[in-house]
């Protein structure tokens, strides 16, 4: 009897084994791949030491989840993420998604610029299956290092059902954000994570994911980007106010040949008044102009008839890096300036 026992909790178990889900893990460096000299060198680290495969030799508990694949897209500090990159991550995701015996992508990434590559990816992405961005704080050497959690999380988060549908997510910290909506808050605390304008998607607790809430604005299958025969994005620049401002880099980024300025202005996208001639003498170039703000939250309206009169569109609550972004998918595609405002006012 206790032999057939034995037996029958064997084809239960792998019976549950090969129900699991299959996950791709995507990986591009960044601190969670960091190595330091030490256990406790939390700065100064390298970022991307470590390979795909030996992030998941030390998680092995992954295995329980889900049945994992690694593949080693780039290995750098995301700082160094160029739109190149963006183009054949999102191409990439694609075509792993398109495979039935793929149920979601989890994307290892470094902090820096995770929400640019996760909000992109939100536009262009064509699937319903979970897409999830992991990172860390803490390189992988930290006596304390974040990254296995992390990824631990990620991946649940990826193998849940309730994940489908829901857009790009970013998984730090034990939260889930929407990636249209997170914003990296500070440059050292592994709470650094935040949806300024919001708040989280869900949560994992005790091992399990809960969601409350769910991003409105299009995204995935309801976008209407497609960067699959993209080979490169339309240049715009990011030009960052401050007292005692003049039109020195809006004449830089209009000679280099921006298609589009993003112009992250004080308060509500306010313009310094000695560089509002250089960006209307741009919008009269064809070059379109959308104010941001540098505060990090709220929305930027239409605001003073001028500006408006003038052709300067506006981000609604999208910060800087965000909004360009948007414009650059914009911008393959129209030129219009009702167009591209119309397309800030929907995503």
């Amino acid at each position: 009897m206790a032999a057939k026992l034995t037996e029958g909790l064997m084809e239960v178990r792998l019976m549950e084994k090969t129900e699991l889900k299959n996950i791709v893990i995507l990986a591009t460096g960044g601190t969670i791949a960091g190595k330091a000299a030490s256990g406790t060198q939390m700065t100064g680290y390298t970022a991307g030491a470590y390979s795909v495969a030996d992030l998941l030799a030390g998680v092995p508990e992954l295995g329980e989840l889900a049945h994992i694949s690694g593949e080693q897209l780039c290995n750098i500090d995301s700082s160094s993420i160029t739109d190149a990159l963006l183009l054949r991550l999102a191409q990439r995701c694609n075509e792993l998604l398109a495979q039935e015996d793929v149920d979601g992508v989890v994307i290892t990434h470094g902090t820096d610029t995770m929400e640019e590559t996760a909000f992109f990816l939100n536009l262009t992405v064509k699937s319903a299956k979970p897409v999830v961005l992991v990172g860390a704080m803490r390189p992988a050497t930290a006596v304390s290092a974040d990254g296995p959690l992390n990824i631990i999380n990620a991946v649940k988060a990826a193998t849940d059902a309730a994940s489908a549908g829901q857009g790009v997510l970013v998984m730090m910290n034990d939260e889930i954000y929407s990636g249209r909506d997170v914003t990296k808050t500070n440059t050292a605390n592994v709470a650094t994570f935040k949806a300024l304008n919001g708040g989280p998607l869900g949560f994992i607790v005790g091992g399990e994911v809960h969601y409350y809430y769910r991003s409105l604005r299009p995204h995935t299958l309801q976008s209407e980007f497609d960067v699959s025969g993209v080979t490169a994005l339309p240049r715009v620049d990011i030009i960052y106010t401050h007292i005692g401002e003049d039109r020195v880099f809006v004449d830089a980024a209009l000679a280099a040949g921006a298609r589009g300025l993003i112009y992250a202005g004080s308060g509500m996208g306010s313009i310094h008044e000695a560089v509002e001639a250089a960006l209307a003498e741009a919008v009269g170039r064809g070059v379109v102009v959308v104010r941001s703000s540098r505060t990090g939250s709220g929305i930027v309206a239409a605001g003073l008839e001028r500006w408006q009169e003038q052709g300067f569109l506006y981000a609604d609550n999208l910060n800087p890096q965000k909004a360009r972004l948007l414009l650059q998918l914009a911008l393959l595609q129209m030129q219009e300036r009702s167009e591209v405002q119309g397309i800030f006012s929907r995503y």
